[in-house]
């Protein structure tokens, strides 16, 4: 009987389209900051394959911030469908509650303490001010630090800030790219000693280079996206799913 009834009221519950990675059904982002949030979000899916999606709701049609979060990851099915690397940052203002829900796949990483902690010291503090805009990027911040750091350092520090990350991501990432750009460097320069790794073609009074190959074994200098779910402009969950991990907070 209890599970008939549940199932009920999860039946009753209306969701948004996934319209993109950014849903403000509720109307409470400012533009500007859900252009940054966006690409934001982008960037962390075309890195790592994440799927990080920010919603707010009107109404949380007198559901309880869990299920209807964990009811909507589902529906939008966040993530890959094998890795279940989906996650759901829901905002009812209405209801003043906040969530984070976690896909299988991350539920290691993103735990529920360290959303906790994103919560209460990153989201709940802004929303109390109005500031919305404000407190959802800041926790979509911290969000992609955890995913990018080390889980244990976030239970050590639980004061670690998506500023410390970057200021340490801006002293090593040089350290990173140099030996990257030698690399590139002599082997580009090694193909263009090399018989056969160029051609010359006349055009008019000019002379065109046409690069037949290069280290990576493309004839293209582009690179390719790693997203899968995203084509054409169209946005879509990738199959993924949720089992209630994550955490909950209201202000």
């Amino acid at each position: 009987m209890l599970a008939l009834l549940a199932e009920s009221a999860v039946a009753t519950l209306s969701f948004p389209p996934l319209s993109g990675r950014v849903v403000d059904a509720a109307d409470v982002i400012p533009a500007a900051t859900r252009a940054t949030l966006d690409q934001k979000l982008k960037d962390l899916e075309d890195k790592s394959g994440i799927q990080l999606v920010v919603a707010t709701v009107k109404s949380l049609d007198g559901a309880d911030i869990e299920t209807y979060a964990n009811e909507l990851f589902r529906t939008w099915k966040l993530g890959e469908k094998v890795k279940n690397n989906g996650v759901l940052l829901l905002v009812a203002p209405t209801e003043r509650k906040v969530r984070i829900e976690v896909g299988y796949g991350l539920e290691g990483t993103l735990t529920d303490a360290i959303s906790k902690l994103i919560i209460v010291n990153a989201i709940a503090p802004r929303f109390k001010a109005g500031d919305y805009g404000g407190g959802i990027e800041r926790g979509v911040e911290d969000i992609v630090t955890t995913l990018s750091t080390d889980s244990g350092e976030w239970e050590k520090r639980p004061q670690l800030r998506a500023e410390d990350h970057s200021l340490l991501q801006n002293f090593i990432t040089p350290l990173i790219l140099i030996p990257i750009f030698l690399f590139v460097f002599f082997s580009i320069r090694r193909n263009l000693a090399t018989p056969g790794a160029r051609q010359l073609v006349r055009r008019g009074n000019s002379t065109v280079f046409i690069p037949v190959s290069t280290p990576w074994g493309s004839s293209t200098w582009g690179g390719s996206s790693s997203g899968s779910f995203s084509s054409g402009g169209d946005f879509s969950g990738g199959g993924g799913s949720s089992g209630g991990g994550g955490a909950s907070g209201s202000w």
